[in-house]
Protein backbone atom coordinates (compact mmCIF):
# COMPACT_ATOMS: atom_id res chain seq x y z
CA UNK A 1 0.00 0.00 0.00
CA UNK A 2 1.09 3.58 -0.65
CA UNK A 3 2.61 5.67 2.53
CA UNK A 4 1.89 9.13 3.00
CA UNK A 5 2.21 11.68 -0.04
CA UNK A 6 5.82 12.81 0.04
CA UNK A 7 5.11 16.54 -0.78
CA UNK A 8 1.54 16.70 1.73
CA UNK A 9 2.63 13.97 4.04
CA UNK A 10 -1.00 13.17 4.16
CA UNK A 11 -1.66 9.76 3.99
CA UNK A 12 -4.81 9.51 0.94
CA UNK A 13 -7.93 7.40 2.16
CA UNK A 14 -7.89 4.95 -0.24
CA UNK A 15 -11.40 3.09 0.92
CA UNK A 16 -13.07 6.83 0.08
CA UNK A 17 -11.22 6.43 -3.31
CA UNK A 18 -12.70 3.06 -4.01
CA UNK A 19 -16.22 4.34 -3.06
CA UNK A 20 -15.96 7.18 -4.99
CA UNK A 21 -15.22 4.82 -7.77
CA UNK A 22 -17.78 2.40 -6.45
CA UNK A 23 -20.62 5.14 -7.00
CA UNK A 24 -19.93 5.50 -10.39
CA UNK A 25 -20.92 3.08 -13.44
CA UNK A 26 -17.49 3.66 -14.78
CA UNK A 27 -15.45 1.58 -12.87
CA UNK A 28 -15.90 -1.66 -10.16
CA UNK A 29 -13.34 -1.78 -7.57
CA UNK A 30 -12.03 -4.84 -6.12
CA UNK A 31 -10.65 -5.03 -2.46
CA UNK A 32 -8.48 -7.61 -1.43
CA UNK A 33 -9.51 -10.74 0.74
CA UNK A 34 -9.64 -9.47 4.29
CA UNK A 35 -7.44 -11.43 6.77
CA UNK A 36 -9.15 -11.89 9.98
CA UNK A 37 -9.79 -14.40 12.65
CA UNK A 38 -13.60 -13.40 13.83
CA UNK A 39 -16.08 -12.76 11.49
CA UNK A 40 -19.45 -12.16 14.14
CA UNK A 41 -19.48 -12.09 17.44
CA UNK A 42 -20.44 -14.98 19.78
CA UNK A 43 -23.91 -14.50 20.60
CA UNK A 44 -23.79 -17.67 22.94
CA UNK A 45 -25.92 -19.86 20.74
CA UNK A 46 -24.80 -23.35 19.68
CA UNK A 47 -22.27 -23.53 16.81
CA UNK A 48 -20.51 -26.38 14.96
CA UNK A 49 -16.85 -26.85 13.51
CA UNK A 50 -16.24 -27.20 9.75
CA UNK A 51 -13.05 -27.29 7.57
CA UNK A 52 -12.88 -25.86 4.83
CA UNK A 53 -9.96 -27.78 2.43
CA UNK A 54 -8.39 -27.29 -0.82
CA UNK A 55 -6.17 -29.93 -2.60
CA UNK A 56 -3.50 -29.82 -5.29
CA UNK A 57 -2.95 -32.48 -7.33
CA UNK A 58 -0.47 -33.80 -10.40
CA UNK A 59 -4.01 -34.73 -12.39
CA UNK A 60 -7.04 -35.11 -12.47
CA UNK A 61 -7.83 -38.77 -11.79
CA UNK A 62 -8.22 -39.72 -8.33
CA UNK A 63 -7.16 -43.26 -8.86
CA UNK A 64 -3.97 -42.89 -10.08
CA UNK A 65 -2.52 -38.70 -9.71
CA UNK A 66 -1.23 -37.28 -6.04
CA UNK A 67 -1.57 -34.65 -3.81
CA UNK A 68 1.07 -32.32 -3.76
CA UNK A 69 -0.01 -29.71 -1.36
CA UNK A 70 -3.55 -29.48 0.93
CA UNK A 71 -4.66 -26.93 2.85
CA UNK A 72 -7.06 -27.11 5.64
CA UNK A 73 -8.56 -23.93 7.41
CA UNK A 74 -11.23 -24.57 10.56
CA UNK A 75 -14.33 -22.40 11.03
CA UNK A 76 -16.99 -22.42 13.53
CA UNK A 77 -20.59 -21.11 12.79
CA UNK A 78 -24.09 -21.15 13.90
CA UNK A 79 -26.94 -23.20 13.27
CA UNK A 80 -28.27 -20.64 11.25
CA UNK A 81 -25.13 -20.33 8.81
CA UNK A 82 -23.49 -17.28 10.32
CA UNK A 83 -19.90 -18.19 10.49
CA UNK A 84 -18.32 -16.49 13.80
CA UNK A 85 -14.68 -17.27 13.86
CA UNK A 86 -11.51 -18.45 11.30
CA UNK A 87 -8.98 -20.38 12.09
CA UNK A 88 -6.45 -22.24 12.87
CA UNK A 89 -4.86 -23.58 9.56
CA UNK A 90 -3.12 -26.83 8.32
CA UNK A 91 -0.66 -26.27 5.27
CA UNK A 92 1.47 -28.45 3.50
CA UNK A 93 3.51 -30.00 0.23
CA UNK A 94 3.81 -33.45 -0.46
CA UNK A 95 6.30 -34.82 -3.06
CA UNK A 96 4.86 -36.94 -5.35
CA UNK A 97 6.22 -40.57 -6.74
CA UNK A 98 6.78 -38.76 -10.31
CA UNK A 99 7.67 -34.98 -11.52
CA UNK A 100 5.08 -32.69 -11.23
CA UNK A 101 3.53 -32.16 -14.84
CA UNK A 102 4.50 -28.60 -16.93
CA UNK A 103 0.49 -27.89 -16.86
CA UNK A 104 -0.20 -28.84 -12.95
CA UNK A 105 2.96 -25.89 -12.25
CA UNK A 106 1.32 -23.70 -14.93
CA UNK A 107 -1.17 -23.61 -13.14
CA UNK A 108 -0.80 -23.47 -9.19
CA UNK A 109 2.82 -22.23 -9.50
CA UNK A 110 4.46 -25.53 -7.11
CA UNK A 111 7.27 -26.87 -8.43
CA UNK A 112 9.46 -30.04 -7.74
CA UNK A 113 11.70 -27.58 -5.83
CA UNK A 114 8.81 -26.79 -3.31
CA UNK A 115 7.38 -30.43 -2.45
CA UNK A 116 11.16 -32.27 -2.71
CA UNK A 117 11.70 -33.87 0.33
CA UNK A 118 8.08 -32.94 1.81
CA UNK A 119 5.70 -35.15 3.47
CA UNK A 120 1.96 -34.78 4.74
CA UNK A 121 1.71 -37.19 7.45
CA UNK A 122 -2.19 -38.98 7.73
CA UNK A 123 -2.08 -38.30 11.44
CA UNK A 124 -1.52 -35.29 11.73
CA UNK A 125 -4.31 -34.63 9.08
CA UNK A 126 -6.42 -36.95 11.02
CA UNK A 127 -5.95 -34.93 14.26
CA UNK A 128 -6.89 -31.79 12.77
CA UNK A 129 -10.31 -32.90 11.27
CA UNK A 130 -11.37 -35.34 14.26
CA UNK A 131 -13.32 -32.99 15.90
CA UNK A 132 -14.99 -31.03 12.85
CA UNK A 133 -18.82 -31.13 11.97
CA UNK A 134 -18.31 -30.74 8.51
CA UNK A 135 -15.83 -31.13 5.50
CA UNK A 136 -16.62 -28.44 2.60
CA UNK A 137 -14.74 -28.04 -0.27
CA UNK A 138 -14.98 -25.90 -3.40
CA UNK A 139 -15.63 -28.50 -5.48
CA UNK A 140 -16.24 -31.01 -2.99
CA UNK A 141 -16.37 -34.34 -5.74
CA UNK A 142 -12.90 -33.76 -7.19
CA UNK A 143 -11.78 -33.26 -3.24
CA UNK A 144 -12.86 -35.59 -1.69
CA UNK A 145 -12.22 -38.37 -3.52
CA UNK A 146 -8.38 -37.74 -3.13
CA UNK A 147 -8.46 -37.20 0.29
CA UNK A 148 -10.43 -40.87 1.31
CA UNK A 149 -7.86 -42.60 -0.34
CA UNK A 150 -5.35 -40.60 1.55
CA UNK A 151 -7.04 -40.82 4.68
CA UNK A 152 -9.51 -42.87 6.24
CA UNK A 153 -11.19 -39.86 8.41
CA UNK A 154 -12.43 -38.59 5.16
CA UNK A 155 -14.71 -41.52 4.79
CA UNK A 156 -16.71 -41.39 7.89
CA UNK A 157 -17.15 -37.21 7.76
CA UNK A 158 -20.12 -35.62 6.40
CA UNK A 159 -19.12 -33.62 3.34
CA UNK A 160 -20.45 -30.22 1.36
CA UNK A 161 -19.49 -28.85 -1.71
CA UNK A 162 -19.40 -24.73 -1.77
CA UNK A 163 -19.57 -25.10 -5.55
CA UNK A 164 -22.31 -27.04 -6.29
CA UNK A 165 -24.55 -26.83 -3.37
CA UNK A 166 -25.04 -22.67 -2.84
CA UNK A 167 -27.35 -22.11 -6.40
CA UNK A 168 -25.35 -19.24 -7.55
CA UNK A 169 -26.98 -18.99 -10.80
CA UNK A 170 -30.30 -18.03 -8.83
CA UNK A 171 -28.78 -14.85 -6.97
CA UNK A 172 -27.35 -13.80 -10.51
CA UNK A 173 -24.05 -15.26 -10.69
CA UNK A 174 -23.01 -16.39 -13.99
CA UNK A 175 -20.79 -19.04 -13.27
CA UNK A 176 -19.43 -21.15 -10.26
CA UNK A 177 -15.38 -20.89 -10.32
CA UNK A 178 -13.92 -19.55 -6.97
CA UNK A 179 -12.14 -16.32 -8.98
CA UNK A 180 -15.20 -15.43 -10.70
CA UNK A 181 -17.40 -15.58 -7.47
CA UNK A 182 -14.67 -13.76 -5.55
CA UNK A 183 -14.47 -11.01 -8.20
CA UNK A 184 -18.08 -10.62 -8.37
CA UNK A 185 -18.59 -10.40 -4.49
CA UNK A 186 -16.15 -7.87 -4.98
CA UNK A 187 -13.04 -9.02 -3.39
CA UNK A 188 -9.56 -10.59 -4.97
CA UNK A 189 -6.83 -13.46 -3.87
CA UNK A 190 -3.72 -15.06 -4.67
CA UNK A 191 -5.84 -18.09 -7.01
CA UNK A 192 -4.46 -21.25 -6.68
CA UNK A 193 -2.43 -20.89 -3.71
CA UNK A 194 -4.29 -24.04 -1.33
CA UNK A 195 -4.81 -22.18 1.85
CA UNK A 196 -5.88 -18.48 0.14
CA UNK A 197 -8.68 -20.41 -1.60
CA UNK A 198 -9.86 -21.86 1.43
CA UNK A 199 -9.89 -18.26 3.18
CA UNK A 200 -11.64 -17.41 0.06
CA UNK A 201 -14.56 -20.23 -0.15
CA UNK A 202 -15.19 -19.06 3.44
CA UNK A 203 -15.57 -15.10 2.55
CA UNK A 204 -17.73 -16.00 0.04
CA UNK A 205 -19.81 -18.23 2.77
CA UNK A 206 -20.52 -15.54 5.13
CA UNK A 207 -21.59 -13.43 2.90
CA UNK A 208 -25.65 -12.73 2.31
CA UNK A 209 -26.00 -13.60 -1.06
CA UNK A 210 -27.17 -10.86 -3.67
CA UNK A 211 -30.60 -11.59 -4.57
CA UNK A 212 -32.26 -13.38 -1.66
CA UNK A 213 -29.97 -11.80 1.11
CA UNK A 214 -29.71 -15.34 3.01
CA UNK A 215 -26.14 -15.88 4.25
CA UNK A 216 -24.49 -18.17 1.53
CA UNK A 217 -23.65 -20.64 4.42
CA UNK A 218 -27.37 -21.00 5.19
CA UNK A 219 -28.31 -22.00 2.22
CA UNK A 220 -25.06 -24.50 1.15
CA UNK A 221 -26.27 -25.87 5.13
CA UNK A 222 -29.70 -26.55 3.95
CA UNK A 223 -28.95 -28.51 0.89
CA UNK A 224 -26.18 -30.27 2.86
CA UNK A 225 -28.79 -31.87 5.40
CA UNK A 226 -31.44 -32.60 2.42
CA UNK A 227 -30.72 -36.46 1.17
CA UNK A 228 -30.49 -36.54 -2.51
CA UNK A 229 -31.45 -39.86 -4.58
CA UNK A 230 -29.24 -41.07 -6.92
CA UNK A 231 -31.11 -42.80 -9.99
CA UNK A 232 -28.93 -45.59 -11.62
CA UNK A 233 -30.35 -46.64 -15.05
CA UNK A 234 -29.25 -50.13 -15.01
CA UNK A 235 -28.90 -51.85 -18.20
CA UNK A 236 -30.21 -49.22 -20.24
CA UNK A 237 -29.88 -50.31 -23.91
CA UNK A 238 -27.12 -48.69 -25.98
CA UNK A 239 -29.36 -47.36 -28.15
CA UNK A 240 -31.01 -45.05 -25.46
CA UNK A 241 -28.46 -43.48 -24.04
CA UNK A 242 -28.81 -40.06 -26.11
CA UNK A 243 -31.88 -39.81 -24.59
CA UNK A 244 -30.34 -40.58 -20.98
CA UNK A 245 -27.91 -37.71 -22.42
CA UNK A 246 -30.78 -35.44 -23.06
CA UNK A 247 -32.48 -36.02 -19.68
CA UNK A 248 -29.22 -35.12 -18.30
CA UNK A 249 -27.99 -38.55 -17.28
CA UNK A 250 -24.09 -39.44 -16.80
CA UNK A 251 -22.20 -42.43 -17.98
CA UNK A 252 -20.15 -43.54 -14.84
CA UNK A 253 -17.35 -45.03 -16.65
CA UNK A 254 -16.07 -47.13 -13.79
CA UNK A 255 -19.36 -48.98 -12.51
CA UNK A 256 -20.44 -48.62 -16.59
CA UNK A 257 -23.91 -47.04 -15.82
CA UNK A 258 -25.74 -44.31 -16.69
CA UNK A 259 -27.10 -42.17 -13.09
CA UNK A 260 -28.32 -39.01 -12.09
CA UNK A 261 -29.01 -37.50 -8.58
CA UNK A 262 -32.07 -35.37 -7.51
CA UNK A 263 -33.89 -34.26 -5.12
CA UNK A 264 -36.98 -36.03 -3.33
CA UNK A 265 -39.53 -34.37 -5.13
CA UNK A 266 -38.17 -34.98 -8.45
CA UNK A 267 -37.44 -38.48 -7.99
CA UNK A 268 -40.75 -40.54 -8.71
CA UNK A 269 -40.70 -38.59 -12.27
CA UNK A 270 -37.12 -39.73 -13.04
CA UNK A 271 -38.25 -43.49 -12.30
CA UNK A 272 -41.71 -43.47 -14.36
CA UNK A 273 -39.39 -41.86 -17.36
CA UNK A 274 -37.06 -44.38 -17.44
CA UNK A 275 -39.91 -47.01 -17.28
CA UNK A 276 -41.35 -45.59 -20.16
CA UNK A 277 -39.40 -44.46 -22.56
CA UNK A 278 -36.20 -46.77 -21.32
CA UNK A 279 -37.13 -49.92 -20.22
CA UNK A 280 -40.48 -50.39 -22.22
CA UNK A 281 -42.84 -50.60 -19.59
CA UNK A 282 -40.73 -52.54 -17.31
CA UNK A 283 -38.73 -51.43 -14.15
CA UNK A 284 -34.52 -51.55 -14.40
CA UNK A 285 -33.43 -48.92 -12.42
CA UNK A 286 -32.08 -49.08 -9.13
CA UNK A 287 -31.95 -46.01 -6.26
CA UNK A 288 -29.44 -45.34 -4.06
CA UNK A 289 -30.20 -42.43 -0.95
CA UNK A 290 -27.15 -39.98 -0.77
CA UNK A 291 -26.26 -38.02 2.47
CA UNK A 292 -23.64 -36.33 3.18
CA UNK A 293 -21.66 -39.00 4.48
CA UNK A 294 -21.91 -40.77 0.85
CA UNK A 295 -22.52 -37.49 -1.33
CA UNK A 296 -19.27 -36.60 -3.56
CA UNK A 297 -17.37 -39.99 -2.37
CA UNK A 298 -15.77 -42.76 -5.20
CA UNK A 299 -17.28 -45.04 -3.42
CA UNK A 300 -21.01 -43.87 -4.33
Amino acid sequence: MLNANRTTGITPDFEAMAAALDATDAYKVLRRLPVRDVVALDDGAPHRVAVMLDVETTGLDAATDEIIELAMVKFTYGLDGTIRRIGPTFEGFRQAAAPIPTAITRLTGITDEMVAGHVIDPAAVAAFVRESDLVLAHNAAFDRRFLERFCPIFIEKPWACSMSEVDWSSEGFEGTKLGYLAASAGFFYDRHRAVTDCLAAIELLSLPLPASGVVAMSRLLESARRPIWRILATGAPFETREKLKARRFRWEGTKRVWYLDVTEDAKEKEIEYLRREIYGGRDGHNVIKLTAYERFSSRC
